[in-house]
């Protein structure tokens, strides 16, 4: 009594060549997700330095009036800034004490943070 085992190839081979093809096709899918998020924090890192720059006028807005009252401005786009002024001793005062030397600001969009400094 023969066996015949070339179905048995067959399909081991069908296996394996499908195996290969899932593996490259997924490797291609997640190159495909990193560039997708690659492009949006693009748009997010511009959006933190625009706030960040917008952080550094406020600040000096602050500085230049002393007896202002304004609040922090609030931007449509989601993004936000933290705002720091630093004496010559590099401790963090009011931006409106004028012995004010530093002005940080960090912008933040998304998961992108971007920062501005300022020295006098």
């Amino acid at each position: 009594m023969t066996i015949n085992k070339k179905g048995q190839v067959m399909i081991l081979s069908v296996l394996a060549l499908g195996g290969t093809i899932l593996g490259a096709t997924t490797i291609a899918g997640l190159l495909m997700v990193y560039q997708l998020r690659s492009t949006s924090d693009v748009a997010n890192s511009a959006k933190a330095i625009f706030a960040a720059d917008a952080g550094i006028d406020w600040m000096l807005y602050q500085f230049a009036n002393p007896g202002s009252a304004d609040t922090k401005p609030a931007f449509s786009n989601g993004a936000s800034f933290t705002a720091t002024c630093y004496n010559s001793f590099s401790n963090a005062i009011d931006c409106q004490d004028q012995s004010a030397v530093t002005f940080r600001s960090v912008g933040r969009s998304g998961a992108s943070y971007r920062a501005l400094e300022l020295n006098f």
